[in-house]
């Protein structure tokens, strides 16, 4: 069924060391296993030394501060068919996470995990209605520091001939090299961004851990194939700087899958339209509610504008340390519903995509 309302993308932001635990393996005679998640779609980007130089002396300041938010600069849709359900993988799919690291490397201080509660997606539900969300802060700058300022950064990229800007965020990973944002923010309109690059901590013009340069995107095949906005996922690898690797430099935020939905949640994100401008990191927080509109997203009561999408949503977020387990990013608006901002749920078509790239080394 085709419905009308119109989808606004926001714009992508985009943190490395633990492995995923397998998926536990069926025993014989037991329940059916899931069926194969299709793989992600890789495209490699400035995967020699030579590119990379060129890509990072490409960003300057003033082309930076001139990106666009990519939404300003995105076709217009009236209508989104949103195709395929992933709800019956999910349900099947073991709860799955990754724990945050300190730079360096190290575990975070605390040790704890980062499993949420260990519940396991099983589809929508029953529709919780906006309105009976706890409410959120809307759209205020991050000011008490911790883990997030430097795992947090805007994306910068080439959209058609166009500089245009997203937000990512920095997680754990094996090859301590892995940014996650959303599929717009790699891919859009039939072709890959080129030009990519990761400034995590950025602030007024300012790049404190420097320009991190991609070598690899992966995409969902179903954002790949059809932009569906219920698989609106990516990461991107990014080469050391250096000599040294992202994670080891400014530390990873935990990232969790198949969760239960509807739990207390901080979104972050560099929002670029206005009346942001991209110059700092903002945040909401409040309980998630489900979108009963035209998607299987998350929502959150939020008024982040374009150049946000990519920014990570996180579970069990610590605003005394800026620890928390990222599960989903920042991904549309409804352009009737300023307030409101969805993002994916992040079920086995986005663990499929962090385990790709978090498995890809970084030349």
């Amino acid at each position: 069924m085709r419905r009308t309302a119109r989808l606004v993308p926001l714009l992508a932001l985009v943190s490395g060391g633990a492995l995923l635990p397998p998926a536990a393996a069926h025993a014989a005679g037991g329940p059916a296993a899931a069926p194969a998640t299709p793989a992600p779609v890789e495209e490699e980007a400035a995967d020699t030394g030579t590119e990379q130089r060129t890509v990072r002396r490409y960003w300057t300041e003033a082309k930076m501060e001139a990106a666009q938010p990519l939404d300003a600069l995105a076709p217009r849709k009236k209508g989104v068919r949103l195709t395929g359900s992933a709800a019956a993988a999910q349900s099947a799919a073991a709860p799955a996470s990754v724990p945050p690291t300190a730079p360096g490397g190290r575990d975070a201080a605390d040790g704890r995990s980062t499993t949420g509660d260990g519940s396991t997606a099983a589809g929508r539900g029953t529709a919780t209605a906006p309105a009976r969300a706890a409410r959120a802060v809307d759209g205020s700058p991050w000011t008490r520091g911790g883990a997030v300022t430097g795992t947090a950064g805007r994306v910068f990229f080439t959209y058609q001939g166009r500089n245009a800007s997203c937000s990512g965020n920095a997680v754990t990973s094996e090859n301590r090299s892995t940014v996650i944002t959303t599929g717009h923010c790699v891919k859009m309109g039939g072709a890959f961004h080129t030009n990519w690059v990761f400034v995590p901590g950025y602030d007024g013009g300012e790049r404190p851990h420097g320009t991190w340069v991609a070598t690899t995107l992966y995409t969902t095949p179903q954002w790949n194939d059809a932009e569906d906005i219920d698989h609106d996922v990516a990461a991107a690898v990014v080469a050391p700087l250096n000599g040294r690797y992202l994670t080891d430099v400014v530390g990873g935020q935990g990232v969790a899958f198949n969760q239960a939905r509807r739990r207390q949640m901080h979104a972050f994100g560099y929002p670029a339209a206005a009346p942001y401008d991209g110059s700092e990191l903002v945040y909401c927080s409040g309980r998630a509610f489900d979108d009963f509109l035209m998607s299987r997203d998350l929502g959150l009561n939020c008024d982040m504008t374009g150049g946000s999408s990519g920014g990570p949503w996180f579970l069990d977020f610590d605003e005394a340390t800026g620890l928390g387990t990222l599960n989903s990013v920042n991904s549309f608006k409804y352009g009737f519903a300023s307030g409101w901002m969805f993002g994916p749920y992040f079920g086995v078509e986005a663990q499929a995509v962090y385990r790709a790239a978090q498995g890809t080394d970084a030349p």
